[in-house]
């Protein structure tokens, strides 16, 4: 087992790093002081220089890269900027993943290219009013109708909502109860019937839209159907991949601020020394590290021993979950010891802080996944509605 990159990942690690420091992080601060997404210029630039795609099969315009790879390069991204990454997460982790491995070669071929290309962002559009962590008691529905599928409901918490240009919905697409019912559907953004709710103003993530769906009667091409109706299984395994994009990013917060308050630490003095010299910032440092270590060694574990394929739950939701309140927790130690700069919105501090505790909320609360850990120590599935 050996746990050093190679000579390519280590090249590949340090290409966006570069890219991300001299690049993005001057748009950063600006991206989160308006809430606005990246601009489309700059995501074709992200394919122009090879960040977009990377673990897809070359055959619809990837790298064909390994999931470990794309990881490397969203955790580099991560660092700068949540809104910034989250091209990167979506083209690399993303729902498009469930286009690739599942949907028709038709839909894949339309769909996968634009996306590694930069001229599209897919989201996913899985919680309703009434169906987060219960998401098996999503009520949307989707009928076949001849050679089209109509689409009824609502959804909710869509990152990407009114802005992403295509949408993999989940819905009820069978009279069967449960997860059984349930498969997936491609909605593009002008399909008819498709309309969105007012942009959510969240505590972080900013840069990266939130909106409600409302489909009435809104009809898309049956070959639109990503998995049909008992594929929620199938879904899952994709999302098993997402939880490790998930993880990554909040690792990136956790990363990104350990960096910034080890340079702090030596240039701030207090009582005529560095920070630094104290042993109380000694030992906090220290616990910082031990924590940012070991949440990307499970990360990293999750994705390497999936090799090219997708990683199981209980190794993902263990990556997720450590991950998602070490990001909290480093954030958190990060901004104490810098004290009045580290609250300041003129640093980047608390913007990390912000989004680490939003990725803990996102793609499975850190509760949801202690429980499906559990479940997958014991062996079967922990019914909450008795």
């Amino acid at each position: 087992m050996d746990f050093r990159l190679t000579d390519e990942q280590t090249a590949l690690q340090a290409a966006a790093r570069q890219y991300v420091r001299e690049r993005l992080m001057p748009l950063a601060a600006e991206i989160d002081r308006q809430d606005s997404p990246p601009p489309h210029a700059l995501v074709r630039e992200y394919a122009e220089m090879g960040f977009l795609g990377l673990n897809v099969s070359p055959e619809y315009g990837g790298l064909g890269l390994s999931n470990l790879d794309a990881l490397i390069v969203l955790e580099e991204f991560g660092k700068c900027s949540s809104a910034l990454a989250f091209p990167v997460f979506e083209s690399c982790v993303g729902p498009v993943r469930s286009v690739e491995h599942f949907a028709g070669e038709a839909l894949r071929r339309r769909i996968i290219p634009r996306v590694c290309s930069g001229e599209m962002i897919v989201a996913v559009s899985m919680s309703e009013p009434q169906a987060g962590s219960a998401l098996s008691d999503l009520t949307t529905r989707a009928e076949v109708r001849a050679d089209r599928v109509v689409l009824n409901g609502t959804k909710r918490w869509c990152s990407g909502g009114g802005h992403a240009d295509a949408y993999v919905v989940y819905c009820r697409m069978s009279a069967d109860p449960g997860a059984k019912g349930i498969g997936a559907v491609l909605v593009e953004k002008d399909a008819p019937g498709l309309t969105f709710g007012a942009r959510e103003n969240l505590m972080g993530f900013r840069g990266v839209p939130s909106s409600d769906l409302y489909f009435d009667e809104c009809a898309v091409p049956v070959e639109n159907v990503i998995v049909p109706a008992g594929g929620f299984k199938k879904l899952m395994e994709t999302f098993d991949l997402e939880r490790c994009g998930n993880a990554t990013m909040a690792l990136s917060q956790a990363s990104g601020a350990l960096e910034d308050v080890i340079a702090y630490v030596q240039e701030r003095k207090q009582f005529g020394k560095p920070l630094v010299d104290f042993q109380a910032v000694q030992l906090k440092l220290a616990e910082m590290q031990m924590k940012v270590e070991a949440a990307r060694l499970l990360i990293w574990r999750a994705v390497a021993s999936a090799s090219e394929a997708l990683p199981n739950a209980l190794d993902s939701s263990v990556a997720k979950c450590f991950a998602n309140e070490t990001a909290r927790e480093v954030c958190g130690h990060a901004v104490q010891l810098m004290g009045g700069y580290g609250y300041s919105r003129e640093f980047p501090m608390e913007r990390r802080l912000r989004d680490a505790w939003g990725w803990g909320i996102a793609g499975g609360a850190i509760d949801i996944q202690k429980v499906n850990i559990a479940s997958a120590m014991i062996g079967r599935r922990f019914d909450q509605r008795r």
